[in-house]
């Protein structure tokens, strides 16, 4: 009798543990209210029993999608998107179905970096976001949806990670990223269509958390060999990557959008060398050629050190680095506070560079102006600028953040004017000027602006070490 009743449960124990392995597993980056990107094969993967079959199908066109499980229970397909629509349902089964509801179609954008990226538009502690109220209150807009990857490291790749999408409402936008949200609000008005922010950020992260082991030992850095040894997750190389970018990668993306280097600011010459290696790794693995990567500049502010040459280091990323643009924010006025609280031009300006060069829209100027020569006039510097087609202006009327030094190296404050696209600047004790710099200094602020509001980054015409 106990040798019957045994093998009875043996036998039910056995046929509940094969349904539960029979049952569909996904990330949690595929649920209820993703958006998945238009026109595009979009890669969906997951979990079930090992050689299982496995069927996805899409109500937008009404097609099945079949593919195997390997050994392990893993599977993928790519499935193809329409035009921009919904909401749909994808269904996917192999023999137990699972249906993911409110599917939108659209434009999906990567949101990454430290703490002025993950700023949520609640702000932080004594840290607010200027004029978010209004804009948290408004924000109840079914066509925008955000999934914010919870904090979390690890050694090894993982598979999956904490988050959900949301719809956006006043309750979930208050803790979204602020730029993410202002910017992905700016695509959906004016491309009128879904947008889905996929948001995964750590404050005070180095760029050597969100590179790969394989990456960063090409530069002779290697990931601590337990996590007993890491003292702070954000400075420890790769295990930011591995826990909070490893699982979204793949996933269908239009770019990505990356305010990052505060913390980095003491190797602005080996960042450029790690910017364009990360950024060719993440394409790499995304699969879907050099999609776009715009980024900001970090703001200037009165506690950091080696500021200027760090912003002049992501400056010459963008010209290193295809298809990045950069966006400067040295009008941030927030000199004692490393997170500025104008989170709205930044997130817009951002998305300024997408509209333009992404989506193709044309009208508008969304280019800082840029150094493009200087020459000498007698006792004059003349400094040409790029993209700036009405001319050059002065915030507060008058520039001070201007020098000029002569082949002494001694640097002297400048007078400065303005013509068309040009600047015209001397001082009266260099007669023969050799260089000039703008607010190249620990802390200076934004004085010089393009007619469109656009400000100009901190530069130097010289490459010397003093």
């Amino acid at each position: 009798m106990k040798y019957i009743y045994f093998i009875t449960l043996l036998s039910v124990c056995l046929c509940f543990g094969l349904n539960g392995m029979a049952e569909i597993k996904m990330p949690t980056i595929f649920g209820d209210n993703m958006v998945l990107q238009q026109r595009s094969h979009a890669a969906i993967w997951g979990w079930a029993s090992p050689q299982k079959r496995v069927v996805v199908k899409t109500s937008w066109n009404g097609k099945s999608y079949t593919v195997l499980a390997d050994e392990n229970g893993k599977w993928k397909l790519k499935v193809q998107t329409p035009d921009a629509g919904g909401p749909y349902t994808i269904k996917i089964s192999d023999g137990k179905e699972k249906v993911l509801n409110n599917v939108l179609i659209g434009e999906v954008w990567l949101c990454s970096g430290q703490s002025n990226m993950e700023m949520p538009m609640r702000g932080f502690s004594l840290q607010p976001v200027r004029n978010s109220q209004d804009a948290i209150v408004r924000a109840k807009n079914k066509n925008i949806r955000v999934f914010t990857v919870q904090r979390n490291y690890d050694l090894s790749p993982l598979d999956d990670c904490t988050g959900i999408w949301e719809e956006a409402s006043p309750e979930s936008i208050a803790r979204t990223s602020a730029v993410a949200y202002y910017f992905g609000r700016l695509l959906n008005q004016v491309e009128d269509v879904p947008v889905g922010l996929l948001i995964t950020t750590w404050g005070g992260s180095s760029i050597k958390a969100w590179m790969s082991k394989e990456n960063l030992a090409g530069f002779d850095i290697y990931p601590a060999k337990s996590k007993a040894e890491i003292k702070k997750p954000v400075h420890s190389p790769t295990v930011l990557y591995n826990a909070m970018l490893h699982p979204l990668i793949g996933y269908g993306i239009r770019g990505t959008i990356w305010y990052q280097g505060e913390t980095d600011v003491a190797i602005p010459n080996l960042y450029i060398d790690l910017f364009k290696s990360m950024v060719r790794e993440w394409r790499m693995q995304w699969g879907v050629g050099e999609f776009p990567f715009y980024y900001c500049q970090i703001a200037p502010y009165k506690h950091s050190k080696n500021q200027a040459f760090f912003r002049e280091a992501q400056g010459k990323c963008m010209s290193i680095v295809p298809n990045t643009g950069m966006v400067v924010t040295m009008d941030a006025d927030s000199p004692d506070c490393i997170h500025p609280d104008k989170k709205q031009e930044v997130g817009e300006r951002l998305a300024y560079w997408a509209l333009a060069e992404t989506y193709g829209i044309k009208g508008f100027k969304y280019k800082s102006p840029t150094v493009k020569g200087m020459k000498v006039e007698g006792n004059v510097a003349i400094i040409s600028f790029n993209d700036a087609p009405n001319g050059l202006i002065a915030k507060n009327g008058e520039v001070k953040g201007v020098y000029i030094a002569g082949k002494n190296k001694k640097w002297y404050k400048a007078n400065v004017s303005f013509f068309e696209n040009t600047m015209r600047v001397s001082a009266h004790d260099v007669l023969e000027p050799v260089a000039v710099r703008y607010a190249f200094d620990e802390y200076a602020p934004g004085e010089i602006f393009s007619t469109q509001g656009l400000p100009v980054s901190s530069f130097r015409t010289d490459d010397w070490t003093e």
